[in-house]
Protein backbone atom coordinates (compact mmCIF):
# COMPACT_ATOMS: atom_id res chain seq x y z
CA UNK A 1 0.00 0.00 0.00
CA UNK A 2 1.37 3.37 -0.98
CA UNK A 3 2.07 5.94 1.70
CA UNK A 4 2.43 9.67 1.02
CA UNK A 5 4.29 12.38 2.91
CA UNK A 6 4.00 16.03 1.89
CA UNK A 7 6.50 18.76 2.65
CA UNK A 8 7.33 22.30 1.61
CA UNK A 9 4.44 24.25 3.05
CA UNK A 10 4.91 27.46 4.97
CA UNK A 11 4.14 31.15 5.14
CA UNK A 12 4.77 33.28 2.06
CA UNK A 13 3.96 36.83 1.11
CA UNK A 14 1.51 37.59 -1.70
CA UNK A 15 3.26 37.27 -5.03
CA UNK A 16 5.71 34.73 -3.68
CA UNK A 17 6.32 31.13 -4.65
CA UNK A 18 6.42 27.77 -2.94
CA UNK A 19 7.24 24.29 -4.10
CA UNK A 20 5.46 21.41 -2.42
CA UNK A 21 6.84 17.90 -2.49
CA UNK A 22 5.17 14.57 -1.93
CA UNK A 23 7.26 11.47 -1.32
CA UNK A 24 5.62 8.13 -2.03
CA UNK A 25 6.64 4.78 -0.61
CA UNK A 26 5.22 1.35 -1.33
CA UNK A 27 3.43 0.21 -4.44
CA UNK A 28 4.44 0.86 -8.02
CA UNK A 29 4.70 4.63 -8.32
CA UNK A 30 4.30 4.81 -12.07
CA UNK A 31 0.95 3.03 -11.78
CA UNK A 32 -0.54 5.90 -9.82
CA UNK A 33 -2.18 9.01 -11.07
CA UNK A 34 -0.98 11.59 -8.59
CA UNK A 35 -2.86 14.70 -7.63
CA UNK A 36 -2.73 17.73 -5.40
CA UNK A 37 -5.84 18.91 -3.60
CA UNK A 38 -6.37 21.77 -1.23
CA UNK A 39 -8.84 22.64 1.47
CA UNK A 40 -9.29 26.16 2.75
CA UNK A 41 -10.95 26.84 6.12
CA UNK A 42 -14.69 26.40 5.86
CA UNK A 43 -14.52 25.17 2.28
CA UNK A 44 -14.68 21.82 0.56
CA UNK A 45 -11.54 20.08 -0.59
CA UNK A 46 -10.86 20.83 -4.24
CA UNK A 47 -8.58 19.27 -6.81
CA UNK A 48 -5.72 21.51 -7.88
CA UNK A 49 -3.86 19.40 -10.43
CA UNK A 50 -3.27 15.82 -11.55
CA UNK A 51 -0.49 14.00 -13.36
CA UNK A 52 -0.59 10.49 -14.77
CA UNK A 53 2.27 8.02 -14.64
CA UNK A 54 3.11 9.03 -18.20
CA UNK A 55 3.16 12.73 -17.35
CA UNK A 56 -0.18 13.97 -18.67
CA UNK A 57 -1.36 16.86 -16.56
CA UNK A 58 -4.65 18.58 -15.78
CA UNK A 59 -5.29 21.71 -13.76
CA UNK A 60 -8.11 23.54 -12.06
CA UNK A 61 -8.90 26.17 -14.67
CA UNK A 62 -8.43 29.17 -12.41
CA UNK A 63 -4.91 28.01 -11.46
CA UNK A 64 -3.54 27.43 -14.93
CA UNK A 65 -0.40 29.44 -15.50
CA UNK A 66 0.39 29.81 -11.80
CA UNK A 67 0.53 26.23 -10.53
CA UNK A 68 2.60 23.48 -12.12
CA UNK A 69 2.55 19.80 -11.23
CA UNK A 70 5.42 17.46 -12.03
CA UNK A 71 6.70 14.07 -10.98
CA UNK A 72 10.00 12.27 -10.80
CA UNK A 73 9.31 8.58 -11.18
CA UNK A 74 12.90 7.69 -10.31
CA UNK A 75 12.48 9.40 -6.94
CA UNK A 76 8.85 8.35 -6.35
CA UNK A 77 7.96 11.99 -5.89
CA UNK A 78 5.44 14.51 -7.14
CA UNK A 79 5.76 18.25 -6.88
CA UNK A 80 3.57 21.33 -7.03
CA UNK A 81 5.24 24.58 -8.01
CA UNK A 82 3.06 27.50 -6.98
CA UNK A 83 3.83 30.97 -8.29
CA UNK A 84 2.25 34.39 -7.80
CA UNK A 85 0.58 33.15 -4.64
CA UNK A 86 -2.41 35.05 -3.33
CA UNK A 87 -4.15 35.04 0.05
CA UNK A 88 -6.96 32.96 -1.45
CA UNK A 89 -4.42 30.19 -2.05
CA UNK A 90 -4.15 29.73 1.71
CA UNK A 91 -5.16 26.15 2.48
CA UNK A 92 -3.96 22.76 3.57
CA UNK A 93 -2.55 21.04 0.50
CA UNK A 94 -2.90 17.29 0.18
CA UNK A 95 -1.16 14.77 -2.04
CA UNK A 96 -3.28 11.95 -3.44
CA UNK A 97 -2.51 8.70 -5.23
CA UNK A 98 -5.10 6.77 -7.21
CA UNK A 99 -5.22 3.78 -9.50
CA UNK A 100 -7.64 1.08 -10.54
CA UNK A 101 -5.75 -1.31 -8.24
CA UNK A 102 -6.67 0.67 -5.14
CA UNK A 103 -9.94 0.15 -3.28
CA UNK A 104 -9.81 3.83 -2.44
CA UNK A 105 -7.33 6.55 -3.20
CA UNK A 106 -4.58 7.29 -0.70
CA UNK A 107 -4.04 10.65 0.97
CA UNK A 108 -1.08 12.28 2.63
CA UNK A 109 -1.37 14.13 5.91
CA UNK A 110 -1.38 17.55 4.30
CA UNK A 111 0.87 20.57 4.46
CA UNK A 112 -0.24 24.08 5.39
CA UNK A 113 0.29 26.94 2.97
CA UNK A 114 -0.41 30.42 4.26
CA UNK A 115 -0.19 33.46 2.01
CA UNK A 116 -0.11 36.60 4.08
CA UNK A 117 1.68 39.92 4.31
Amino acid sequence: QVQLVESGGGVVQPGGSLRLSCAASGGVFTAYTMAWYRQAPGKQRERVATITGGGTTTYKNSLKGRFFISRDNAKNAVYLQMDSLQPEDTAVYYCNADSSALVRSVWGQGTQVTVSS
